[in-house]
Parts: structure tokens; sequence; C-alpha cells
């Protein structure tokens, strides 16, 4: 390397305060002149008081760079020596002071360098002046204060130097421009900050890397140094790694160390430049070996030594034993004895002295014989037969399998118990032990399947007991609250009731009373002889009353306020249901045709019967009263039955379901099929299933789904599933598969073949027997879905209620409008202005209204800074409508039809209960007890449903004349949300606001911390030891400087000395292959 410049001022003079435990004068400093004559050093100025001196040198000292001991030795000089020391250190800065004291002198240097990409258009003098600038900016940042170090690094200084070494063409690369600015990054990375910054950036390490391909020795042994003493450092050894990986990209070499053991091997013919490169190779080499991972993990350091290996390091050792330097042989006695000791403890693990790791027969008999009457013997087998089977072309890409095989295995080895990688090469993303975790034993997985599957059937049937006892609780407790709940209220309204009916009574009494006496007066007021009274008078005759009477009847008492009308007549049967039961037949049996005119006869047709049961076709018969005239009065089928073969018909379409397979296969064999078929029907029970196949299926899998006996059904309906046996969702089910008019006249011809019916047919023929079956399970399943419903529809009511009180009490609101209009009026001028009020609907465009200033603010965002501080009781405005959310989600439409789906609901079960009444209760039935009950509670509920609603209303339309709005053009939904938006705009504005407010305080405090992080930084950094001529280096060059000659590695070199005549007799006793070297000490 090239000698360092020396500079002819600096601080190396303070140091000899350090060199012995006195403190020695300091009378003389060193010139830069030819006759290196010593001058007394006198301060040119008087001292200043101890307090201020002593504040003045501690800035100087922040400022040099030192370690803590020569911080304590510089501060505990006499005063006097203080001052000569600052006053000797300051005049130098005078002196030094130009553009090259400035980081932004280097750096403008830097890019424009890296601009002119090429050397062949320069002048040797330019090529000189650049290496000479670069060569100062290295000396600047070993000796320059701290605040310049501090300054090029904010600068991005270092981006400039990689970006440098990036864009180097091939002359650059082997200049000494080049090895130059390597040093510059050795010379940063001497600062601690510096070196964090270094070992932070993304890139900074693999660009280094990039480096090795130079035929500069000098720059590969200055890049070594670096690569090997950030081995050292924590967090350095990965990075190390994955830069040398990157390197193997880069280089396109086939390993990543590939190039530096062609280098070790290589033979330049110049003995101090290939001694310098080839030691700080192995010194490379053994740091990468011994540190990181490879402190605690002999794993690791088999790992990455077997990669030296196998690219033939150990010959190219034994060679090099021959250039005789001690230095060099000192890292190769360092590699020798580690790798020695690192294979003895490794064939400690099978017993043995030595492994020949160059054979594969016995590395394969070790690791049979570790395997054997093993339960991973299997295992080893099978990845052993499967290698076998692996793909192989001698001319294609299948290396690329033993890649993937051999990354996999080397994680299993070297990835740490937490998931951690300490090499960069092994598969990413793949954590061994969450693999591991998965692959458990199939047995025991089969277990716990079982005995899993066991307790998931015992659970789930405990749990369905447990539901259907919740669910008859549940509707216990929930009937006796409504009950209660209904009572109360009950309660009250007779009060009320009974107290207003005291008050009518007696006003009528008064009445009465009043009339009574009217009537007196004026028979008294006539006598005899007087004009009579006009009829119909107060006190004259009623026009219908007899002659001669002389009082007429007391008029009737008005009816009680709060009385109910007469009750309605029964509405019709809902749409879809059956129609009343038929009156009895005539005395002959048959029914004439509906509308038939009188004297229309139609022949009775002869339509030949079938010895089974037949699939039924459904159409649409024509009605006899539209036959004449048509087509159909002309068509005789009699002569088609006399055609068809009705055997074949009734086969095919027989109502029966076979148990097997129907074929036909000719003529000639339908014969043997049909004998066959009555010799299979005499052995096999038949199922008879008279109605659609596809409704049949369905029906079946709803009872699958029920799980519950037609009897167990059957008594649910008829007592209106007292024990919660049938959830509402089935009875919704239930009603799509109500028997119709066709399946009952069907059924009810095969009913004596009950037995035989398929069981969706007797499903529907035994619920067909219930009295009133559709009309029941509705009554049943509005029952169950009435309190749901009351409860979805109550808090819609309340909602509307909620919201419209709210906004006609809230002040805040009414504070709000306030400031809007007085924000319009002024805003606006002309026809526009002047307003005494504004549309709501005109809140929502307050954020369209954007400012002159910004764009980003809006006119709602000056509202609210304005109301925050003028108004800040307008800031309850969430409180106060918060519940404005629920109202403007209301659409009263939708509303109101629920309503009347439930008064419809309601009076059709009414209807049923009336009929119910009439008819002669069976035994078990509980129809009328039951549904009875329901009705006098769910009539007291809807009637507070309804009451509320008109409430509701009621204050809906307050609200909306409140604020001059058209009742009649606006619904809930549409002026509530108006305000829910309104108030999401503020909330989201009011947010705005604070994320703005947060990053102009973030941005203040950001500067006032860079600030102090600035002088915490000139206060606080700990000091090194540097000489402006570079004679002491800082903390990155001893380390290189111990790296270099192998003290680094003394403690181990040490210890495995000792163990150094164990070893070789023990591998001279194991007859191994490679004879042990001779080591060099």
């Amino acid at each position: 390397m090239a000698p360092r410049k020396r500079s002819g001022r600096g601080i190396s003079f303070i140091f000899c305060c350090f060199r012995s435990s006195d403190h020695p004068e300091i009378t003389y400093r060193l010139r830069n002149d030819s006759s290196f004559a010593l001058q007394t050093m006198e301060p040119a100025l008087p001292m200043p008081p101890v307090e201020e001196l002593d504040v003045m040198f501690t800035e100087l000292v922040d400022e040099l760079d030192l370690t803590d001991k020569h911080r304590e030795a510089m501060f505990a000089l006499p005063a006097e020596k203080k001052w000569q020391i600052y006053c000797s250190k300051k005049k130098d800065q005078e002196e030094n002071k130009g553009a090259t004291s400035w980081p932004e002198f280097y750096i403008d240097q830097l890019n424009s360098m890296a601009a002119r990409k090429s050397l062949i258009a320069l002048e040797k003098e330019d090529e000189e002046e650049r290496n000479k600038t670069i060569e100062s900016l290295k000396t600047a940042l070993r000796t320059k204060p701290m605040r310049f170090v501090t300054r090029f690094i904010d600068l991005d200084g270092l981006s400039c130097i990689l970006n440098f070494l990036k864009s180097m063409d091939y002359e650059t690369a082997e200049s000494r421009i080049h090895t130059s600015l390597i040093g510059c990054i050795k010379a940063l990375m001497n600062n601690s900050l510096g070196r964090a910054h270094v070992l932070a950036h993304s890139e900074s390490i693999n660009v280094i890397a990039q480096s090795l391909s130079t035929e500069n020795i000098k720059t590969k042994v200055a890049v070594l140094e670096i690569m090997g003493a950030v081995c050292l450092v924590p967090g350095g050894h990965k990075k190390v790694l994955e830069a040398m990986l990157h390197y193997q990209k880069y280089a396109s070499e086939r390993t990543r160390f590939q190039t530096l053991i062609n280098d070790l091997d290589k033979s330049t013919g110049r003995y101090r430049d290939e001694v310098s490169l080839k030691t700080a190779i192995m010194s490379f080499i053994n740091a990468v070996l011994s540190q990181g991972a490879g402190v605690e993990s002999l794993d690791f350091r088999l790992h990455l030594r077997y990669e030296f290996l196998m690219l033939g390091i150990q010959p190219v050792i034994d060679k090099l034993r021959e250039h005789e330097n001690s230095t060099l042989d000192r890292h190769l006695d360092f590699f020798e004895m580690l790798r020695n000791e690192d294979e003895l403890e490794f064939a400690k693990r099978f017993e043995l002295v030595h492994i020949d790791t160059k054979s594969a027969t016995q590395m394969f008999e070790l690791t049979r014989k570790r395997l054997t009457h093993t339960e991973a013997y299997p295992h080893f087998m099978s990845i052993l037969h499967h290698c076998l089977q692996m793909p192989y072309k001698r001319s294609g890409n299948t290396v690329q399998y033993w890649l993937l095989l051999d990354r996999i295995v080397q994680q299993i080895v070297i990835q740490s118990d937490k998931g951690q990688d300490p090499d960069a090469t092994p598969l990413e993303n793949f954590n061994i032990k969450n693999v591991v975790r998965m692959l458990v034993n199939e047995n025991e997985v089969k277990q716990w399947k079982e005995q899993a599957e066991k307790m998931r059937k015992e659970h789930s049937e405990l749990q369905q007991k447990l539901e259907k006892k919740e669910r008859e609780c549940d509707a216990k407790a929930q009937e006796k609250e409504e009950m209660m709940q209904t009572l109360n209220k009950m309660k009250e309204k007779l009060e009320k009731e009974s107290s207003e009916h005291k008050q009518v009574k007696q006003q009528v009494a008064d009445l009465t009373a009043q009339l009574h006496e009217m009537s007196r007066r004026a028979i008294c007021a006539a006598g005899p002889g007087g004009p009579p009274l006009p009829p119909g008078a107060p006190g004259g005759p009623s026009p219908s009353a007899a002659p001669g009477s002389l009082l007429p009847p007391p008029p009737p008492p008005p009816p009680p306020p709060g009385g109910c009308p007469p009750p309605p007549p029964p509405p019709p049967p809902p749409p879809g249901g059956p129609p009343p039961p038929p009156g009895p037949p005539p005395l002959d049996g048959v029914m004439p045709p509906p509308g038939a005119p009188l004297g229309f006869a139609l022949k009775k047709k002869s339509i030949p019967q079938p010895t089974n049961a037949l699939k039924s076709f459904n159409w649409s018969k024509l009605p006899e009263n539209k036959l004449a005239g048509t087509v159909w009065t002309d068509i005789d089928d009699a002569k088609v039955f006399k055609i068809l073969d009705l055997e074949d018909l009734e086969r095919t379409f027989s109502a029966y379901q076979r148990q097997q397979d129907f074929f036909v296969s000719s003529n000639s064999r339908q014969k043997e099929d049909a004998i066959d078929d009555t010799l299979s029907s005499r052995h096999k029970v038949k199922e008879l299933s008279v109605i659609d196949g596809r409704r049949a299926q369905n029906c079946n899998i709803l009872l699958s789904r029920l799980k519950l006996s037609n009897e167990e059904i059957k008594r649910a309906i008829l007592t209106m599933d007292e024990q919660e046996d049938l959830p509402k969702d089935m009875l919704e089910q239930l009603l799509k598969f109500v028997p119709e008019k066709g399946d009952i006249d069907l059924l009810e011809e095969h009913k004596h073949e009950l037995d035989r019916m398929a069981k969706a047919d007797r499903f529907l023929f035994e619920m067909s027997r219930i009295n009133h079956y559709q009309q029941r399970l509705q009554s049943l399943y509005f029952k169950k879905k009435f309190a749901e419903r009351v409860a979805e529809v109550k808090p819609k009511v309340e909602a509307i209620r909620a919201g419209s009180k709210a906004v006609l009490q809230s002040s805040s609101l009414q504070q709000l409008l306030e400031v809007v209009l007085a924000f319009g009026n002024y805003m606006n001028k002309g026809q526009r202005g002047n307003a005494f009020g504004f549309k709501i609907s005109s809140l929502n465009k307050i954020a369209d209204t954007k400012s002159s200033i910004d764009k980003n603010i809006t006119l709602l965002h000056y509202l609210i800074t304005i109301v925050e501080k003028k108004y800040p009781k307008v800031l309850r405005l969430h409180e106060e409508l918060r519940d404005i959310p629920q109202a403007a989600k209301v659409n009263m439409t939708e509303l109101e039809k629920e309503i009347n789906t439930l008064r419809s609901g309601l009076r059709a079960v009414e209807a049923e209960l009336d009929f119910q009444k009439s008819q002669v209760q069976q035994t078990g039935d509980k129809f009328v007890s039951v549904v009875s009950q329901f009705i006098t509670l769910a009539s007291f509920s809807f009637s507070d449903v309804e009451d509320l609603l008109a409430e509701a209303k009621e204050l809906f339309s307050k609200a909306v004349k409140h604020f001059g709005e058209d009742t009649d053009k606006i619904q809930p939904d549409e002026f509530f949300g108006i305000f829910d938006q309104f108030l999401q705009a503020v909330t989201e504005a009011k947010q705005e606001n604070e994320n703005m407010r947060r990053r102009k305080e973030e941005e203040e405090r950001r500067a006032r911390m860079e600030a102090q992080l600035k002088e915490q930084r000139e206060r606080e950094r700990k000091a090194r030891k540097a000489k402006e001529s570079g004679e002491e280096g800082g903390e990155f060059d001893d380390l290189v400087s111990a790296l270099r000659s192998g003290e680094v590695f003394d403690k181990d070199l040490s210890k495995l000395k000792r163990n150094r005549k164990r070893i070789a007799n023990q591998l001279a006793d194991s007859g191994r292959e490679r004879p042990v070297t001779k080591l060099n000490f």
C-alpha cells in the first residue's frame, strides 16, 4: 500500500501528554518546514477565567474524537496547558480554513468524477489530481472534527462513493483511484457513527465486495481487510456472507468463494504483493470460519469449511508453506488447527478418531449404522430410493434438483431452534421447526382423529339436547317476560281508562242534571196558555215522542272515549289457502259439473282401469262447460286405448318404486323381464309413491333434517310446539310442503295401502289428516316469528322518534346553523345573500368551497376550527345527535309495509282462532288455549307499536316543519340522511385538522430534535486516537491491523497449541488419508 501522507498541522502533539503518568510540559510544537525546528508554543491571548476555560476546552475535546481514557487525561491537565492546547488548535483551524474543509466540496468532486467514467481521455496530471482529491477526502475523514464526518453522512456522501465505485470503467477500476475510494470507506468506518452508517446502508458491503473483481492487488487487500474486520463486528458476519453471494452473481462464478481460492493459488511473481494478498485472503477466511455463528456452532463451521474444502483449499495451503512468511504461516496454522480440532470433535459423535469426508462409502456406512433399528431408517431408505429415481441428463439442468436437496439438508443442519438462518445461501422462508412440528406420528394422529370424532359426536348430541332445553327455557322465559310486561301495561292502561271513565261518567251525570233543570224551567216558564215550544227545542216535545208525553226520554250516554269500534267481519282466507270445507254431497253421490248449463249432458267415458296405481300426470283440466264448440267434442280417446299397450304403460309409470335396476334390451325379452318382475315383486316390498319425484326428494331431505317422526311432528303442531321441537327455519320449510288438493285426492285413494307408502307420501297423508293443517302451521310460524318481527320493527320506530327529538332539542345544532348562516350571508352577495335561513341540504355543500390558499382546506375545515375556538359547546353536536345515524337507515315505506304485514298476520291468526273455537276439539289439541293467550299478548304489543309509530310520525312532522321543509316531499331516510352525512363530514374534517396539526407539530419537533441531536453529538461523541499523518488509526484500523497480523486469533491459537500434540497423535493412530500438516510456530 502507498505510504500515508503526513499533514503539516494536527493534534499529534497532544498525545505526548499520555505517554507517561506525569503531565509533561507542552512548550514545543512541530513545524512543517525543512529544518524541523522546534519553537516555544506561547499563547497569543491572555487566559480567560477557569469556568469559561473549562467550557471552551470541553468543546475542543468533543471535536477531537478521543477515547474515554484520553478524555480523562485531557481534563486532568492544568489550566495553563489547557489554554496552550486550545490556542494551538484554534490557530490550526484558522490556518486550514478553505474550500477543502467542507464536505460539500468533496461530494461535488465525487459526483463530477463519477460523471466522467473513463480515464482514457484524461491526462496523467488530471488523474493525479483526481487521486489527490480522493486522498485528501480520506485524510479529512480521519483527521477532521466530528462535525465534518457528521455533515458528510448527512449529505449522503457514502452513496456518492458507492455510486462512483459502481460506475467505474475498467481503467479506473485498475487505477489508484479505486484503492483510494476503498480507503475513504475504511476511514469513514474508523468512526463509530460512520461505521454504523456503512453497516446500515442497504448495499454498501455488496458494492465493496464487487471490488474483488479488480486486478489491483492493493485494492483487493483493502477490500478483504474491510470485510474481514466487518466479520468481527456484531451483525456483520452474515452481511459479509450475503455480500459474497452477491459477488458470485456479479462475477458469474460457480460458488461464492471461488475467486478467493483462485487468487490464493495464483502466482504473480512479485513476492511482497503476493504474500500481502494471500495473507489478507487467509485472514478473511479465518474470520469467516471462526466468527458469527461459528463462535458457538461446530455444525456451522463444518458447513462453511466444507465449502472451502470442495474448492480445493487444502492443497493450496500446503503449497503456501513454501513462502516461509511468519504472518502468513500464523494464519495457515490457525486454519489447520481449527480444522483438526473441529474434525476430532465431529468424529467423537460417531466414536471415531477421524472421518474421511472424501469417502462416500464411509459417510454412507456411518449414516446407515446410526439409523439402523430406528424409526428413521425407513425414511432414510426412502430417500436413497428416490435419489436413484431422480432425473438425470448429462446435458440437462438436473443439477438444480440436487442443489435443492443439498440446500434443504444444509438448512436442516445450520438453522437455529428459533428459525434463524446464520447463512444466506439456504432456502428463504423455510422454517425447519415449523415443518417438523407438522410431521407427527401418523398413528397418533389417527388415534387422535378417532377420539376426536367420538368426542365430537358426543358433544354434538349433548349440544343438541342443551340447545333444545335452552330453546324451551328461552321461550318460556320470554313468554313470561312478555306476559309480565303486557300485564303491567294493561294494568296502567286500565287504571288510566278507569279514571277517564269516572270523569266521563261524572260529566254525563252533570249534563243530565243540567238538562232536567233546564226542562223544568222551560215547563214552568210556559205555563197555561203560553205558546208551545217548537218541536225538538230544549224542553219541547220530541218529534218522535208519543202524544201527551211531557218529558222526552233522556239521551243515550255517549260512548266512552277510547272505546273500541265494533270488530270488523273476518277477512277472506289468504290466497293460496284451501277452499272452505265442502258442503254435504247430494243424495245420489254425483256432483254436477259447476257452471254446466241446464239440460247439457256428456256421454260417460269407458276408461280402462289399471291393475296397480300409476304416477299422476300433472295437467290442468279444461272445464266441461267450455267444451262445446271446441275440438275436444270431436275427439274420442276410446280408440286410442285399443291401440296402446296398456300393460307396458303400466309397467313404465307404476307408482311402486322398485329396488332393482330395470332394463329392456329387446322385444324378445320383454316377456321374460315381465315374468322376472312379477316373481321378484312377490319377495320384495314395494313402496307406493304418487307425488312428484322432485317434491318427494326435497320432502325426504327436510324430514331427515328434522329428525322427528310423523307422530312427533303431528303432536308438535297440535300442541303449538310447546316443547320447542320445531325451529323457525324448519317451520318455514314445512310450509313449502303443505299437501295440495291433488296430493290429498291421490293419497285418499291409496289410504288402504298406508304401510307401503313412501316416507314423503306417508308424511303428507298424515299431515293432511290434521284439521286446517296449513292454517295451523301458518299460525305457529307467525307466533314464533312475532316477537322477532316486533323486535325488528320497534327499534326503527324508536330511531325515528329519537332522531326527531334530537334535532328538535339540540342547542349545538341550532348554534351551528347560526354560524353557517352568518358565513353564507357574509360570503354571498346580491340575491344569494341577505338570507334568513337555508335548506338543510346546504350543510353538505359547505365542503365544496375550497380555500384559495391551500386546496386541501375547505370551508368545513375552517368552520370546525372557528367552532373549536369560539363555540366549544358546539363540539357536543355528535353526542346530541347520536341517534341520527340509526334514524337515517329507516325507510318509512318499508316500515309501514312491515307493520301492515304484522297486522294482516295477526288478523289471520284471530280468524283461525275463531274457526277452531267453533270446531270440536281433539284430544291433545291445544291450539285454542295457546293461541288465545298469544293473541291477548300480541294484540297489546302490536297496539303499543302502532302508538309509537303515530307518535314518531307526529314528532317527525314537527322536526321537518321546524327546519322549514315540506312534510309531503321528504322522508325520514332522506331528512336524517342529510344530518348523518354532515356529521360524517364533520368527523372526517376534524380528523384531517388534527392530522394537519400533528404534522406541523411533528415537523417542529423533528427540527428541534435534529438541532438537539447535533448539539448532543458534538458534546457527547466519544473520542479516538488519531494523528494528522495517520500514524495512529481509529478503532476500525486497530481491528484491521489485529486481523492482518493474526493477533485477533491469539486466544484460540494458544488453546489449539496446547492440544496440538494430542491431536497429532490421535490422527496418526487413525491412519487418516491426509497427513497432518507441519505447523510453524
